[in-house]
């Protein structure tokens, strides 16, 4: 039985398969690692804008009690 002649073109389409496929196989998954890292960045974001949030309410009442404080003493002063 007489070999087969295979062309050029055909060897090199079907190594550039190859070789597209396991590219494809790696820009995958690097794709779910960034795609799992960005969501794990914006978890981390919105609790920490959540903290500063509540940070700034706590900073507010505290200003607030100490006007209220310094306003007493400044009454009781006067007298």
């Amino acid at each position: 039985m007489p070999k087969k002649r295979v062309s050029p073109r055909y060897l090199v389409n079907t190594q550039l398969g190859i070789r597209l496929s396991s590219h494809e196989k790696l820009c995958a998954e690097r794709m779910k690692h960034l795609i799992k890292s960005i969501d794990e960045l914006n978890k981390k974001v919105s609790k920490l804008s959540d903290d500063v949030s509540r940070g700034k309410g706590s900073v507010a009442v505290l200003v607030a009690l100490g006007t209220i404080a310094a306003a007493v003493l400044g009454y009781l002063n006067i007298k």
